[in-house]
Protein backbone atom coordinates (compact mmCIF):
# COMPACT_ATOMS: atom_id res chain seq x y z
CA UNK A 1 0.00 0.00 0.00
CA UNK A 2 1.52 3.32 -1.09
CA UNK A 3 2.10 5.85 1.68
CA UNK A 4 1.18 8.76 -0.60
CA UNK A 5 -1.86 9.65 -2.70
CA UNK A 6 -1.87 7.89 -6.05
CA UNK A 7 -1.07 10.50 -8.73
CA UNK A 8 -3.30 11.02 -11.74
CA UNK A 9 -2.21 9.42 -15.01
CA UNK A 10 -0.70 11.42 -17.88
CA UNK A 11 -2.19 11.30 -21.35
CA UNK A 12 0.28 11.99 -24.14
CA UNK A 13 1.80 10.28 -27.18
CA UNK A 14 4.12 8.16 -25.07
CA UNK A 15 1.54 6.81 -22.65
CA UNK A 16 -0.73 6.03 -25.59
CA UNK A 17 2.06 4.17 -27.41
CA UNK A 18 3.24 2.30 -24.33
CA UNK A 19 -0.16 1.66 -22.76
CA UNK A 20 0.94 2.96 -19.35
CA UNK A 21 -0.37 5.47 -16.83
CA UNK A 22 2.94 7.19 -16.22
CA UNK A 23 5.56 8.05 -18.87
CA UNK A 24 8.46 6.58 -16.92
CA UNK A 25 10.60 3.81 -18.39
CA UNK A 26 13.05 1.62 -16.47
CA UNK A 27 16.45 1.37 -18.16
CA UNK A 28 17.45 -2.02 -19.66
CA UNK A 29 20.49 -2.75 -17.51
CA UNK A 30 22.30 -6.03 -18.10
CA UNK A 31 21.46 -8.78 -15.56
CA UNK A 32 19.49 -6.21 -13.52
CA UNK A 33 16.54 -5.46 -15.79
CA UNK A 34 14.78 -8.76 -15.29
CA UNK A 35 11.38 -9.80 -14.01
CA UNK A 36 11.87 -8.95 -10.34
CA UNK A 37 12.53 -5.28 -11.07
CA UNK A 38 10.69 -4.84 -14.36
CA UNK A 39 7.41 -6.30 -13.07
CA UNK A 40 7.48 -3.92 -10.09
CA UNK A 41 7.88 -0.99 -12.49
CA UNK A 42 5.04 -2.13 -14.74
CA UNK A 43 2.76 -2.86 -11.78
CA UNK A 44 3.39 0.69 -10.53
CA UNK A 45 1.95 2.09 -13.77
CA UNK A 46 5.20 2.76 -15.62
CA UNK A 47 7.05 0.58 -18.16
CA UNK A 48 9.41 -2.19 -17.15
CA UNK A 49 12.02 -3.33 -19.66
CA UNK A 50 13.73 -6.72 -19.91
CA UNK A 51 17.37 -6.64 -20.96
CA UNK A 52 19.23 -8.73 -23.53
CA UNK A 53 22.67 -7.15 -23.11
CA UNK A 54 23.76 -10.00 -20.83
CA UNK A 55 23.50 -12.25 -23.88
CA UNK A 56 21.79 -14.95 -21.80
CA UNK A 57 18.84 -15.45 -24.13
CA UNK A 58 17.67 -18.72 -22.57
CA UNK A 59 17.46 -16.95 -19.22
CA UNK A 60 15.77 -13.95 -20.84
CA UNK A 61 13.06 -16.18 -22.29
CA UNK A 62 12.36 -17.48 -18.80
CA UNK A 63 12.34 -13.94 -17.41
CA UNK A 64 9.74 -12.86 -19.96
CA UNK A 65 7.58 -15.84 -18.98
CA UNK A 66 7.94 -14.79 -15.33
CA UNK A 67 6.94 -11.25 -16.25
CA UNK A 68 3.60 -12.52 -17.51
CA UNK A 69 3.07 -14.35 -14.24
CA UNK A 70 3.98 -11.25 -12.21
CA UNK A 71 2.15 -8.52 -14.12
CA UNK A 72 -0.72 -8.05 -16.54
CA UNK A 73 0.63 -4.60 -17.43
CA UNK A 74 2.66 -3.70 -20.55
CA UNK A 75 6.42 -4.19 -20.64
CA UNK A 76 9.15 -4.06 -23.25
CA UNK A 77 12.42 -5.62 -24.31
CA UNK A 78 15.71 -3.99 -25.26
CA UNK A 79 17.97 -5.26 -28.04
CA UNK A 80 21.53 -4.15 -27.27
CA UNK A 81 23.05 -4.75 -30.68
CA UNK A 82 26.72 -4.60 -29.73
CA UNK A 83 26.28 -7.20 -27.01
CA UNK A 84 23.68 -9.52 -28.56
CA UNK A 85 25.09 -10.91 -31.78
CA UNK A 86 22.50 -13.65 -32.28
CA UNK A 87 21.40 -13.34 -35.95
CA UNK A 88 17.92 -14.48 -34.91
CA UNK A 89 17.42 -11.88 -32.18
CA UNK A 90 14.49 -10.25 -33.99
CA UNK A 91 12.71 -13.60 -34.34
CA UNK A 92 13.47 -14.28 -30.68
CA UNK A 93 11.91 -11.00 -29.54
CA UNK A 94 8.89 -11.31 -31.82
CA UNK A 95 8.28 -14.84 -30.56
CA UNK A 96 8.02 -13.54 -26.99
CA UNK A 97 4.91 -11.57 -27.91
CA UNK A 98 6.13 -8.19 -26.64
CA UNK A 99 4.84 -5.08 -28.38
CA UNK A 100 7.51 -2.50 -27.47
CA UNK A 101 11.24 -2.70 -28.17
CA UNK A 102 14.13 -0.34 -27.68
CA UNK A 103 17.23 -0.90 -29.77
CA UNK A 104 20.62 0.43 -28.72
CA UNK A 105 24.38 0.23 -29.17
CA UNK A 106 24.25 -0.12 -32.93
CA UNK A 107 22.86 0.93 -36.29
CA UNK A 108 19.09 1.68 -36.26
CA UNK A 109 18.77 0.42 -39.84
CA UNK A 110 19.73 -3.10 -38.78
CA UNK A 111 16.53 -4.23 -37.07
CA UNK A 112 13.94 -1.44 -37.29
CA UNK A 113 12.21 -2.54 -40.50
CA UNK A 114 11.95 -6.17 -39.39
CA UNK A 115 10.63 -5.27 -35.95
CA UNK A 116 8.08 -2.82 -37.31
CA UNK A 117 7.10 -5.31 -39.99
CA UNK A 118 6.18 -7.67 -37.16
CA UNK A 119 3.94 -4.98 -35.66
CA UNK A 120 6.20 -3.81 -32.82
CA UNK A 121 6.71 -0.24 -31.64
CA UNK A 122 10.43 0.59 -31.90
CA UNK A 123 12.46 3.29 -30.16
CA UNK A 124 16.20 3.68 -30.72
CA UNK A 125 18.67 5.00 -28.13
CA UNK A 126 20.72 7.95 -29.42
CA UNK A 127 23.61 9.96 -27.93
CA UNK A 128 23.92 12.59 -30.71
CA UNK A 129 21.80 14.57 -33.15
CA UNK A 130 23.38 12.72 -36.10
CA UNK A 131 22.34 9.38 -34.60
CA UNK A 132 18.82 10.71 -33.96
CA UNK A 133 18.34 11.81 -37.56
CA UNK A 134 19.61 8.47 -38.83
CA UNK A 135 17.18 6.60 -36.57
CA UNK A 136 14.24 8.73 -37.70
CA UNK A 137 15.19 8.08 -41.32
CA UNK A 138 15.25 4.36 -40.49
CA UNK A 139 11.59 4.61 -39.47
CA UNK A 140 11.65 4.34 -35.68
CA UNK A 141 8.54 5.34 -33.74
CA UNK A 142 10.52 7.37 -31.24
CA UNK A 143 13.88 7.98 -29.59
CA UNK A 144 15.51 7.50 -26.21
CA UNK A 145 17.76 10.56 -25.96
CA UNK A 146 20.66 9.58 -23.71
CA UNK A 147 22.76 12.27 -22.06
CA UNK A 148 26.29 11.52 -20.91
CA UNK A 149 25.55 12.11 -17.22
CA UNK A 150 23.66 8.82 -17.23
CA UNK A 151 25.28 5.56 -16.21
CA UNK A 152 26.31 2.70 -18.44
CA UNK A 153 27.79 2.56 -21.90
CA UNK A 154 28.18 5.87 -23.69
CA UNK A 155 29.40 7.66 -26.78
CA UNK A 156 33.01 8.75 -26.07
CA UNK A 157 32.07 12.28 -27.23
CA UNK A 158 29.82 13.08 -24.31
CA UNK A 159 26.95 15.58 -24.46
CA UNK A 160 24.71 16.37 -21.50
CA UNK A 161 20.95 15.80 -21.54
CA UNK A 162 20.30 19.52 -21.14
CA UNK A 163 22.08 20.22 -24.46
CA UNK A 164 21.18 17.07 -26.39
CA UNK A 165 17.47 16.82 -25.62
CA UNK A 166 16.33 20.27 -26.87
CA UNK A 167 18.67 19.96 -29.86
CA UNK A 168 17.01 16.73 -30.98
CA UNK A 169 13.56 18.13 -30.17
CA UNK A 170 14.20 21.05 -32.51
CA UNK A 171 15.11 18.75 -35.40
CA UNK A 172 12.66 15.85 -35.03
CA UNK A 173 8.94 15.34 -34.53
CA UNK A 174 8.90 11.83 -33.01
CA UNK A 175 8.21 11.23 -29.30
CA UNK A 176 11.30 11.48 -27.09
CA UNK A 177 12.21 9.63 -23.89
CA UNK A 178 14.86 11.54 -21.92
CA UNK A 179 17.60 9.49 -20.24
CA UNK A 180 20.49 10.68 -18.09
CA UNK A 181 20.13 12.75 -14.95
CA UNK A 182 16.51 11.78 -14.24
CA UNK A 183 15.73 10.70 -10.70
CA UNK A 184 12.64 12.56 -9.42
CA UNK A 185 9.76 14.88 -10.23
CA UNK A 186 11.74 18.10 -10.77
CA UNK A 187 14.18 16.41 -13.16
CA UNK A 188 11.27 14.83 -15.01
CA UNK A 189 9.61 18.25 -15.32
CA UNK A 190 12.87 19.71 -16.61
CA UNK A 191 13.07 16.98 -19.25
CA UNK A 192 9.49 17.72 -20.34
CA UNK A 193 10.30 21.43 -20.56
CA UNK A 194 13.15 20.50 -22.93
CA UNK A 195 10.93 18.45 -25.20
CA UNK A 196 10.61 14.96 -23.73
CA UNK A 197 7.29 13.15 -23.36
CA UNK A 198 8.69 10.45 -21.08
CA UNK A 199 11.77 9.78 -18.99
CA UNK A 200 13.98 6.77 -18.38
CA UNK A 201 15.51 5.94 -15.00
CA UNK A 202 18.52 3.69 -14.57
CA UNK A 203 20.57 4.42 -11.46
CA UNK A 204 17.43 5.18 -9.45
CA UNK A 205 16.12 1.73 -10.32
CA UNK A 206 19.42 0.00 -9.53
CA UNK A 207 19.07 1.36 -6.00
CA UNK A 208 15.41 0.35 -5.65
CA UNK A 209 14.30 -2.20 -3.09
CA UNK A 210 13.27 -4.64 -5.85
CA UNK A 211 16.56 -4.33 -7.71
CA UNK A 212 18.36 -7.70 -7.64
CA UNK A 213 21.86 -6.24 -7.13
CA UNK A 214 23.80 -6.76 -3.92
CA UNK A 215 23.19 -4.42 -1.02
CA UNK A 216 26.79 -3.18 -1.28
CA UNK A 217 26.05 -1.62 -4.67
CA UNK A 218 22.85 -0.02 -3.43
CA UNK A 219 24.67 1.37 -0.40
CA UNK A 220 27.44 2.74 -2.63
CA UNK A 221 24.84 4.66 -4.63
CA UNK A 222 23.15 6.03 -1.51
CA UNK A 223 26.52 7.09 -0.06
CA UNK A 224 27.88 8.59 -3.29
CA UNK A 225 28.57 12.29 -3.74
CA UNK A 226 27.71 14.00 -7.00
CA UNK A 227 31.38 13.72 -7.97
CA UNK A 228 31.61 9.98 -7.29
CA UNK A 229 31.33 8.72 -10.85
CA UNK A 230 34.03 8.47 -13.51
CA UNK A 231 33.73 8.61 -17.30
CA UNK A 232 35.96 5.82 -18.61
CA UNK A 233 37.39 4.84 -21.98
CA UNK A 234 37.01 8.27 -23.54
CA UNK A 235 39.61 7.30 -26.16
CA UNK A 236 38.00 3.98 -27.02
CA UNK A 237 34.56 2.49 -27.46
CA UNK A 238 32.34 2.05 -25.68
CA UNK A 239 32.93 4.73 -23.12
CA UNK A 240 31.10 4.23 -19.85
CA UNK A 241 30.10 6.00 -16.67
CA UNK A 242 30.57 4.14 -13.40
CA UNK A 243 30.84 4.60 -9.66
CA UNK A 244 34.21 5.72 -8.36
CA UNK A 245 36.07 2.77 -6.79
CA UNK A 246 39.73 1.83 -6.52
CA UNK A 247 39.39 -0.09 -9.78
CA UNK A 248 37.66 2.65 -11.73
CA UNK A 249 40.00 5.35 -10.41
CA UNK A 250 42.91 3.24 -11.65
CA UNK A 251 41.24 2.78 -15.03
CA UNK A 252 40.52 6.50 -15.19
CA UNK A 253 44.27 7.14 -14.98
CA UNK A 254 45.27 4.32 -17.34
CA UNK A 255 42.75 4.62 -20.17
CA UNK A 256 44.52 7.40 -22.04
CA UNK A 257 45.07 7.85 -25.78
CA UNK A 258 48.24 5.72 -25.66
CA UNK A 259 46.76 2.91 -23.55
CA UNK A 260 47.98 -0.53 -24.69
CA UNK A 261 46.34 -2.77 -22.09
CA UNK A 262 43.34 -5.11 -22.33
CA UNK A 263 40.00 -3.63 -23.48
CA UNK A 264 37.83 -2.14 -20.79
CA UNK A 265 35.15 -4.76 -21.47
CA UNK A 266 37.51 -7.38 -20.03
CA UNK A 267 36.75 -5.83 -16.64
CA UNK A 268 33.25 -7.32 -16.85
CA UNK A 269 34.50 -10.91 -16.75
CA UNK A 270 33.62 -10.99 -13.03
CA UNK A 271 30.56 -8.77 -13.29
CA UNK A 272 28.34 -11.15 -11.34
CA UNK A 273 30.79 -11.11 -8.42
CA UNK A 274 30.04 -7.39 -8.12
CA UNK A 275 26.38 -7.39 -9.15
CA UNK A 276 25.28 -10.24 -6.92
CA UNK A 277 28.31 -11.04 -4.75
CA UNK A 278 28.89 -7.49 -3.55
CA UNK A 279 32.62 -7.29 -4.38
CA UNK A 280 32.78 -3.68 -5.56
CA UNK A 281 36.32 -4.13 -6.90
CA UNK A 282 35.56 -7.28 -8.92
CA UNK A 283 34.16 -5.37 -11.88
CA UNK A 284 32.67 -1.99 -12.82
CA UNK A 285 29.51 -0.68 -11.14
CA UNK A 286 27.82 1.32 -13.90
CA UNK A 287 26.11 4.41 -12.48
CA UNK A 288 24.97 7.89 -13.42
CA UNK A 289 25.81 11.17 -11.74
CA UNK A 290 22.37 11.16 -10.08
CA UNK A 291 23.84 8.71 -7.57
CA UNK A 292 24.83 11.90 -5.74
CA UNK A 293 21.14 12.77 -5.32
CA UNK A 294 19.84 9.38 -4.21
CA UNK A 295 19.69 9.18 -0.43
CA UNK A 296 17.66 6.07 0.32
CA UNK A 297 16.62 2.67 -0.96
CA UNK A 298 12.92 2.83 -1.78
CA UNK A 299 10.30 0.47 -3.23
CA UNK A 300 9.64 0.97 -6.93
CA UNK A 301 6.03 2.00 -6.40
CA UNK A 302 7.09 4.80 -4.06
CA UNK A 303 9.74 5.95 -6.53
CA UNK A 304 7.22 6.10 -9.39
CA UNK A 305 4.43 7.74 -7.40
CA UNK A 306 6.67 10.27 -5.67
CA UNK A 307 8.24 11.15 -9.01
CA UNK A 308 4.83 11.81 -10.52
CA UNK A 309 3.65 13.85 -7.54
CA UNK A 310 6.89 15.81 -7.64
CA UNK A 311 6.41 16.38 -11.35
CA UNK A 312 2.94 17.85 -10.83
CA UNK A 313 4.06 19.95 -7.87
CA UNK A 314 6.97 21.35 -9.89
CA UNK A 315 4.69 22.32 -12.76
CA UNK A 316 2.22 23.94 -10.37
CA UNK A 317 4.99 25.81 -8.58
CA UNK A 318 6.32 27.20 -11.84
CA UNK A 319 2.84 28.18 -12.97
CA UNK A 320 2.12 29.94 -9.67
CA UNK A 321 5.40 31.84 -9.61
CA UNK A 322 5.98 32.69 -13.24
CA UNK A 323 2.85 32.34 -15.40
CA UNK A 324 1.22 35.56 -16.53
Amino acid sequence: MSAIQKPKPIQNRLTALLGVDYPIVQAPMGWIARSQLASAVSNAGALGIIETSSGELDAIKQEIARMRALTAKPFGVNIAQAFVRDPNIVDFVVAQGVRFVTTSAGDPTRYTAALKGAGLTVFHVVPTLKAALKAVDAGVDGLVVEGAEGGGFKNPRDVSTMVLLPLIRERTQVPLIAAGGITDGPTMAAAFALGAEAVQMGTRMVSAAESPVHQNWKDAIVNAAETDTVFLNRFGSPALRALRTQKTERLDRELTSDYQGPPVMAEFARAKDLYFGGDMEASIALSGQVAGRITSIRPVQEIIEETMMGFYLTLEGLRTRYAW
